[in-house]
């Protein structure tokens, strides 16, 4: 089910470059249509957005009413709301040990300096509907927001019909302020420009389709976004010590997501690679989403047997995957040497739909190699900063001069006339 390939310097950079150009394989008309839903409820708000959701969703647009979301919260299975206020819990308690706080010092010049940490004003969270609906992923964005002292909370998601109660009574438990039954561009467009009672946000999170994620990136500059997430990804490294049945249990977790998903191994065993293949086939047999796993893990999947555990390190910091498990004899003895990776899973007993539900750490990742360079989401990226300055006027008196000598050396003579002025006679 999976190809088997050995390390040789140039097979498996080919396999990795396929990974992460494979979500860059942008639909053009899927482009054409987000600029152009966005571009009409730009020009005209409510009206366009409305138009859209009839056409799409066959609804309009509406806002739940608490009694609608307690509603939902009672339909849930109680195993089911037990479990979501676990995970809400495990999240909250993470991201409020990785707060951070305001900080004010006295600079070597004598002055104060410092910073100032605040909460976004105003978030927007996108949760698909339907049966791609993810009530954790409301936990997810919700909740690091909610811990960051965001104001005002606002969720969209796709007026259907079969509009997931979990979802529903997953905005009650975060603590979201609003829920509105708005999909699509249209909702994107909305939350970035504002219509009727659909208002503009700071910033906008959450997954969504291929036209979502066009209409994200174009908004970005007139709000923030979390990140454009490309398909899944899982990259395992594992010596001769990993089991088999856990390692291929981990590969197609991930693979079931769809057929662009990825799911990798790297191993020093050709005999692990062997027997994970064998237990890929044996495992997938009872699964609902097997068309799905074979054609990922056809397509975009493989086993690359390397000659040291330091190749299969590089390897993966190369790929830079969304999750990595290290499933060795030691995996910590393994972590210095990771710089890229959206979320590293140490063990045999910390697979990824751990981190996926309830661990606490957030499973909105960056993907498609971006790890190196963005993070996972957080209570960081729903606050912002602001830097302090306080001076009197013996420390200002003590570097007015050096101030005025870079201004003159950038010929601004404004900003050197602002110090001057405070000192003379």
């Amino acid at each position: 089910m999976i190809q088997i390939v050995k390390a040789d310097g140039e097979a498996e950079l080919r396999l990795i470059d396929n990974l992460h150009t494979r979500a860059a394989q942008a639909n053009e008309s899927i482009t054409k249509s987000a600029a152009e839903i966005m571009a009409a409820v730009e020009q005209r708000g409510y009206d366009a957005v409305r138009e859209y959701s009839l056409k799409f969703d066959k609804a309009e647009p509406k806002e739940f009413t608490a009694e609608e979301l307690q509603a939902a919260y009672d339909a849930c299975a109680p195993a089911l709301i037990q479990t979501m206020e676990h995970a809400a819990a495990n999240i909250r308690d993470y991201n409020e040990h990785l707060l951070a706080k305001s900080a004010e010092w006295t600079s070597p010049d004598g002055g104060k300096v410092g910073r100032v940490v605040r909460g976004l004003t105003r978030v927007g969270i996108y949760v698909p509907g339907g049966t791609a609906a993810y009530p954790s992923s409301v936990l997810m964005n919700a909740v690091p927001a909610r811990v960051a002292g965001v104001e005002e909370l606002i969720m969209v998601t796709p007026p259907t019909e079969n509009l997931n109660q979990a979802v529903l009574a997953a905005a009650k438990i975060a603590g979201v302020d609003r829920v509105i039954g708005v999909g699509g561009v249209q909702a994107v467009a909305a939350l970035t420009y504002g219509a009727g009672f659909i208002p503009k946000v700071d910033k906008l999170v959450g997954p969504g389709n291929a036209y979502v994620a066009a209409a994200k990136r174009m908004a970005y500059g007139t709000l923030d976004i979390d990140m454009v997430a490309g398909p899944s990804e899982v990259l395992v490294i594992a010596d001769e010590t990993a089991d088999p049945k856990y390692v291929a249990a981990d590969l197609m977790s991930q693979a079931e997501h769809d057929r662009m998903a990825s799911a990798m191994l790297l191993t020093t065993s050709e005999e692990l690679a062997q027997a994970v293949d064998a237990e890929l086939i044996r495992q997938s047999a009872a699964l609902s989403r097997r068309d799905i796993i074979e054609a990922s893990l056809r397509d975009f999947g493989a086993a690359i047997v390397c000659d040291t555990l330091d190749r299969a390190v590089e390897l993966a910091n190369l790929e830079a995957p969304e999750h990595l498990e290290i499933c060795t004899a030691d995996p910590r003895a393994l972590l210095p040497g990771i710089k890229n990776a959206g979320a590293v899973f140490l063990g045999s007993y910390a697979p990824e739909p751990l981190g996926d539900y309830l661990a606490g750490p957030d499973h909105v990742l960056p993907t498609s190699g971006t790890a190196r360079f963005f993070s996972p989401l957080s209570v960081d990226s729903f606050l912002k900063t602001m830097s302090v300055l306080e001076f009197d006027r013996p420390s200002l008196e003590a570097v007015h001069r050096e101030v005025e000598c870079f201004a003159q050396a950038e010929h601004l003579t404004a900003h050197a006339n602002s110090i001057r002025v405070r000192f003379e006679e």
